[in-house]
């Protein structure tokens, strides 16, 4: 219906096809819930070793970066050595879904697969993850399936591993500002349907509490 509808707004508006917007006249269903999948720390292990088995030589890093960084596949994928700043351990994205530059910190081992890639890289081919018989972005969905498969992980997608990143990050204390500015989110409530606690972590979270109040 939102598709639907735009289309009659262009229509009316722009190209003055139409007097008025039926689509208005429409009842609209109430948005359905975000996923809420991540990774739990088993899942992300099985998930890591299964890509490094991969015959996709770049699959294991992306893997890791989208775990790191919260980006998406296509802002890996498509990811210029101009864009990566070693000096300053810094990914800078100017295309991204909300139109807005975003700066990818580049910490840990991350920062170390990416210097690896850096001493293999293809001088003539701006890609850090370039296809190996052409100069475009390479293609990792077969090898992602595969692992998904090998690593035994049902229902899980290339895009959870950002809701993986943003539930990582809260459950180390980050706050929803800081994961939403990582992220790349311009309202709290797409934060919110990204970043989710572990059981797990809840549980520690309130036997803290108790022990503190009641000793």
């Amino acid at each position: 219906m939102t598709a639907l509808g735009h289309v009659f707004t262009v229509a009316v508006n722009e190209w003055e096809w139409m007097e008025q917007n039926p689509a208005r006249k429409v009842s609209k269903y109430k948005e359905p819930r975000g996923r809420a999948r991540f990774l739990s720390d088993d899942e992300r292990e099985k998930l890591l070793e299964a890509c490094k088995e991969s015959d996709n030589r770049f699959l294991y890093t992306v893997v890791v970066l989208a775990l790191s960084t919260g980006a998406r596949k296509m802002e890996l994928l498509r990811l210029k050595w101009q864009d990566v700043d070693l000096t300053r351990k810094s990914i800078i994205l100017h295309e991204t879904k909300n139109d807005d530059r975003r700066v990818l910190p580049l910490q840990g081992y991350a920062l170390f697969l990416i210097l690896e890639c850096s001493k293999i890289r293809k001088l003539h081919c701006p890609y850090v993850f370039p296809s190996d018989k052409k100069c475009q972005p390479i293609d990792i969905r077969t090898a992602w399936e595969n692992a998904i498969k090998r690593a035994k992980i049902e229902d899980f997608r290339f895009h959870d591993l950002r809701h993986s990143a943003a539930s990582y990050l809260a459950m180390n204390g980050a706050s929803i500002a800081e994961i939403a500015e990582v992220l790349g989110h311009k309202t709290l409530q797409m934060v919110k349907r990204h970043a989710h606690l572990s059981e797990a972590h809840t549980a520690k979270v309130v036997q803290s509490m108790n022990e503190r109040i009641f000793g």
